[in-house]
Order: C-alpha cells, then sequence, then structure tokens
C-alpha cells in the first residue's frame, strides 16, 4: 500500500498577507467626481459663499469648494446634521456620543491628509485640496477644534474667549482659503488679514443668527456682556430685553467692521479674481452685519437676507475695488490679531512632550 504523501505547509509570500493601502490624493476618487460633490454642497451650504467663489479663476475656484465640503461635512458631524440642518434620522444627534463624533472627524481627516479612502467624498475631497496646496494637520485641527467648542456646548466668557472662538469656526478657515488662493505659508502679513475676513464673516453671523442659536440652547454673546446689561443667563432674547440685545448686537458688527476693513488690506497681493471673490464676500457678510444694526430691536424679526439684486451690485462694487487695488488703511485695527490668538490656542492645548533625542557629544 502506498504511503500517504506528507504535505509540508508552506508560508504565504508577505505580499499575499498583507498589503498597504496605496497613498493617493483624494483617496483614490476622481477628482472630477469629487468636485462635483463639493460644488452641490456648496451650493446647499451657503448661497453667499457659492456666489462668491463663481468670481475665482477655475483651479481656485474647484479647490475652494473641496475645502468647503470638508467644512460643511465636519461640522455636520459634529452637530448631528445634514447641510446644518437637523437630520432626517437624528441618529447621530439624538443617539451619538460628541466626543466619538469628534473622534470621527479627527481620525477621517487623518486619513485624507494621509491620502487614505475614507469612504467620505467631503473627506477625500480635503485630502485632495491638501495635497494640491500644502494645507497642514495643525491647519485641519485649528479648524476641528472650532467643531469640538460648538459640540461641548461651549459658551464664551470674555472677549478673548469669543475671539478664540471666531478664529477657530472662520479665522482659520479663511487662513487655509488663502493657502488655497496661493499665498504663501510664510506669508504672516497676508495670512493675518485673511484671518481677520473670516472673523469678520462669523461675527456677521452672530450677530443675525442670535434668536435661532437661543432656540438651539446656544449663545455666543460673551457671558461679561450679558452681566454688564444686567441680563440673566437664557434670558437675553426675551421681549424686555430687546433694546439691550440691539446694544451687544451694534457692539459685534462694530468689532465685524474692523476686522473687515483690516482684511481688505491683504487683497493688494492677491490675483485679480481672487481679490474680486473676496472682496465680494466682504461687502455681503458687511451688508448682513449693518443691516442687523440699522433694524435695531426689530433685528431677529425676521432673518436677515441680501437678496439676489443686492448681492449683484456688491459684486459690481467688488469688481471696481478690486481694478483699483488701493484699500484705505483703517483708521483702528482690529484688538483681535491672529498672532495673540494663536498664544492662548497653544497655551491651551496640551503640553507638548519633551524631546528624548540624545544630546550629540561634545567635539
Amino acid at each position: 500500500m502506498a504511503r500517504a504523501r506528507r504535505v509540508v505547509p508552506r508560508m504565504l509570500a508577505p505580499s499575499r498577507i498583507l498589503r498597504t493601502t496605496p497613498s493617493q490624493a483624494g483617496g483614490g476618487r476622481s477628482r472630477e467626481a469629487l468636485v462635483d460633490r463639493a460644488r452641490e454642497a456648496i451650493e446647499l451650504g451657503s448661497r453667499s459663499f457659492h456666489a462668491a467663489s463663481t468670481l475665482f479663476d477655475r483651479d481656485t475656484r474647484e479647490r475652494v469648494w473641496l475645502l468647503y465640503a470638508w467644512c460643511r461635512r465636519c461640522d455636520d458631524l459634529a452637530d448631528g446634521q445634514d447641510h446644518g440642518h437637523p437630520a432626517d434620522d437624528h441618529s447621530s444627534a439624538d443617539h451619538g456620543d460628541a466626543g466619538k463624533r469628534l473622534r470621527a472627524i479627527r481620525l477621517l481627516t487623518g486619513r485624507a491628509l494621509d491620502g487614505l479612502p475614507t469612504a467620505e467624498p467631503a473627506f477625500d475631497a480635503f485630502g485632495l485640496v491638501a495635497r494640491e496646496c500644502g494645507l497642514t494637520r495643525e491647519m485641519a485641527e485649528d479648524v476641528i477644534m472650532g467643531f469640538e467648542l460648538d459640540a461641548m456646548g461651549w459658551r464664551p466668557r470674555t472677549d478673548e474667549d469669543l475671539a478664540r472662538y471666531c478664529y477657530h469656526v472662520a479665522g482659520a478657515v479663511g487662513v487655509m482659503v488663502a493657502v488655497v488662493m496661493g499665498v504663501p505659508r510664510n506669508d504672516s502679513e497676508t495670512l493675518d488679514r485673511a484671518c481677520d475676513l473670516g472673523i469678520a464673516f462669523q461675527l456677521a453671523n452672530i450677530a443675525r443668527d442670535l434668536g435661532e442659536d437661543d432656540a438651539a440652547d446656544r449663545c455666543y454673546l460673551p457671558i461679561e456682556w450679558l452681566v454688564e446689561q444686567d441680563i440673566e443667563p437664557g434670558q437675553h432674547m426675551k421681549p424686555h430685553h430687546r433694546g439691550e440685545l440691539a446694544a451687544m448686537a451694534a457692539r459685534l458688527v462694530e468689532h465685524m467692521e474692523r476686522h473687515e476693513a483690516a482684511a481688505r488690506l491683504g487683497t493688494r497681493r492677491l490675483p485679480f479674481r481672487s481679490r474680486w471673490a473676496v472682496l465680494a464676500a466682504a461687502r455681503i457678510y458687511g451688508a448682513i452685519g449693518r443691516e442687523v444694526r440699522a433694524r435695531g430691536t426689530a433685528a431677529w424679526d425676521h432673518r436677515v437676507v441680501i437678496g439676489r439684486r443686492e448681492k449683484a451690485k456688491h459684486v459690481a462694487a467688488a469688481f471696481w475695488e478690486a481694478l483699483k487695488n488701493r484699500p484705505p488703511m483703517p483708521d483702528t485695527m482690529p484688538e483681535w490679531t491672529r498672532g495673540s490668538i494663536l498664544i492662548d490656542v497653544r497655551m491651551a492645548g496640551p503640553i507638548a512632550k519633551p524631546p528624548m533625542d540624545p544630546l550629540p557629544d561634545d567635539e
């Protein structure tokens, strides 16, 4: 009887055991598909931003859309929303843990920056634009910290707290947009002005949305301001406080105008079409803030909206302003600067581990 043949097990070649996922910008998705999805996101998420973005040259416009898609998606994940509105199933908002959602945002952003697929088009879009323009993890983290503040139900106590919040949710985005437009990362002056523009946008949003934020149990007016006006916590939208509320909104708009004026100085070095788009956005958002102030105590009876005709006027005025390219020097520069805010941000962060590399031998 023939003896059974002994089978000796063989190890598979390492390449058959585990293959690493190749790193490629956009996680392997086509650029065209990512741009199409990003365009849909900005059309749904912000008509004002979409209108201004059409003034960019094609490459810059598409990169701005890619960046916006990531910002929008991160905001939605952090809040459990869909394009700024409650999700249909409410599952993320009602049952999800904010900490888990933020960890997911950081994980997906990290994978996108590494060129790995994320299964989320908006994050793949961010990976693509980051690779094309040199956006960094630190830039991304500064923005994510803003989503974290909102998810934690954080509220500002002081002017400095408000400045830091505005930096994270808008000023840091302004810095990234400037880099996307081609501003070198070492051009601190222009990046400072881009940060000013983002802060101006956010101050206009806060002034306009005081009622909507209160309905969502949020308030971005510093607690010290409320104390100065002798307003009880959570009572600032009550009818008998409308006078004090209008005064605080006017204070927000005053800050907005200082940052708006400072931001114009940074447009001088931009290409014409980028300068035109930035100035158009500044005019549109500035108009929102000034309309809130003009309405006084009635500012929150109906949402302040800049109509198409008025937007067209601002776009036309921005064209001539961009063509002239001689922004006036503001009478007063903003109290809040990117440098001072970043010091507070870095000081509030975790202490970096000391380097453990051995010192070189003395010669």
